[in-house]
């Protein structure tokens, strides 16, 4: 089965640069909606595209993080993207694409997972009720109508919003499957932190600093070692830092823009 993938672009087709944006799981392209507005990338062709099987868009039939990385890797080839930045999952599979050889321009990861352990604890928890039929899809079900509105409070008015559309429409089956398949990719790889390091690519790693992913001294040191790798923490900032400080991202894309010059 073809895929089709949701994009939606801006910024002037003639630009030098263009950045690719992955969405967090779950989420679509609407969680960019305030960063591609930013006046600071005005110049900046920006190509954000929601992953196959998330919102209203269908899966592939290969849903692992090794399929997901070639399909982006395609897509990275026919928007003449050079750089390429990934929010949550969206970061995991743009990270696994460069260690696949199949991209070599700056990364810019917004909160990936290195290991298993980091990952948020809902997540897990969700995972391991999903292998149980009716509970999985009485679960998954309950997250998905629930989480929006629970993070109104956490949120401004106008970014509560964005993150609803952003996760509307989701079907809980799919997303099952495919939060499986990451953690199988998890557990095929103790740390990805020797993965990104080896890929050579010129990559910034970007947490928030109260981000609920967690970040390992092991792991934290092993990005340190990383002569390409260049690690920055948002102040005040939790997992969702893309709609909270657009802005602040803004900056780290430009200055991934004049390191690709």
């Amino acid at each position: 089965m073809s895929v089709t993938w949701d994009i939606r672009r801006a910024g002037p087709a003639e630009s030098a640069h263009s950045v690719l944006l992955v969405p967090g799981g779950m989420c679509t392209n609407e969680a960019y909606a305030d960063l591609m507005a930013d006046k600071a990338l005005a110049d900046v062709r920006l190509v954000a595209v929601t992953q196959p099987g998330f919102g209203s868009t269908r899966p592939p039939d290969d849903v692992s993080m090794e399929n997901y990385a070639r399909l982006l890797a395609d897509v990275v080839a026919r928007e003449r993207c050079d750089i390429v930045a990934g929010h949550s999952l969206g970061a995991n599979v743009a990270l696994e694409m460069a260690a696949a050889g199949l991209f070599t321009g700056p990364l810019v990861l917004l909160s990936p997972t290195f290991s298993r352990g980091d990952e948020a604890k809902a997540l897990t928890v969700l995972n391991t009720l999903g292998r149980v039929p009716v509970l999985g899809r009485l679960a998954w079900s309950g997250m998905l109508k629930t989480a929006p509105r629970a993070l109104r409070s956490s949120l401004p008015p106008h970014q509560a919003a964005i993150l609803e559309r952003a996760m509307a429409h989701n079907d809980a089956a799919v997303c099952r499957r495919m939060v499986r398949e990451y953690y199988r990719y998890l557990d095929r790889h103790p740390s990805l932190v020797p993965r990104l390091c080896e890929a050579g690519v010129a990559t910034w790693v970007v947490r928030g600093e109260h981000d609920e992913i967690g970040l390992t001294e092991g792991e934290r040191r092993g990005l340190d070692a990383c002569p390409h790798v260049r690690t920055v923490t948002v102040p005040g900032a939790g997992h969702l830092f893309p709609i909270e400080q657009p802005a602040r991202v803004a900056d780290i894309l430009l200055e991934a823009i004049a390191a690709g010059r």
